[in-house]
């Protein structure tokens, strides 16, 4: 199964198609989507899309890595990562039979 991988141009493209809108207004108002939910996440907020998920920050804790040159041990400290946890709807179109 070959899978494409789709740009923000793909979107704007099918945003465009759907709505009638220009590529000057929907790539404005994806940008501004995303960066309200960068935004959030940065303050530490969640975002929670029904049906299609939610965005969130979720802590690593710290550990030991190894430096793949040397071998010698590294520490990596605790951190926040992004985390995207899908909702009932995206699952349930997502899912495709074999």
């Amino acid at each position: 199964m070959v899978i494409k991988t789709n740009t923000r141009a793909d979107i704007v493209f099918g945003v465009r198609q759907d709505t009638g809108y220009s590529s000057v207004v929907v790539s404005t108002v994806i940008n501004s989507f995303l960066s309200n939910i960068t935004q959030q996440l940065s303050q530490g907020n969640r975002v929670q899309l029904s049906g299609f998920g939610t965005f969130e920050l979720k802590e690593r804790a710290p550990r030991t890595g190894r430096n793949p040159h040397t071998g010698e041990p590294v520490p990596i400290p605790a951190r926040f990562i992004p985390s995207f946890e899908p909702g009932e709807a995206l699952k349930r179109a997502a899912i495709k039979p074999k």
